[in-house]
């Protein structure tokens, strides 16, 4: 059996999933929610909060930003539901002018010596 291959991240990876695991565990906590309690809503298993909160790569990030919004943590800087809809359209925007799919550039080599 062939040993599974291991991933690697980033320091920064690494460090900014920590951070996010410690504003979801504070603001729990804060407002005084259960793990048990914010995995209910969600509607995972209390041990995907604990995996959140402990900064761990493989927690879906969807998980991750429904605890988030649940909890109050603003997204990406974005404070309200308005703010984050007018940089999606303005994304959209952005993308709607880019080629739709990115095409590594060739070298033309000078080889006529």
């Amino acid at each position: 059996m062939p040993a599974s291959k291991k991933n690697s991240y980033a320091r920064y990876t690494l460090a900014a999933l920590e951070r996010l695991g410690q504003l979801v565990a504070v603001a729990r906590k804060e407002q005084r929610v259960t793990a048990q309690g914010l995995a209910e809503r969600i509607g995972v298993t209390r041990a995907m909060i604990q995996r959140l909160e402990a900064g761990n790569p493989k927690v879906d990030i969807g998980v991750a930003f429904e605890a988030c919004t649940i909890l109050g943590i603003p997204l990406l800087g974005e404070d309200d539901v308005g703010s984050m809809t007018l940089r999606v359209e303005e994304g959209r925007r952005r993308l709607s002018l880019l080629p739709r799919y990115a095409r590594a550039r060739t070298v033309e080599l000078a080889d006529d010596f």
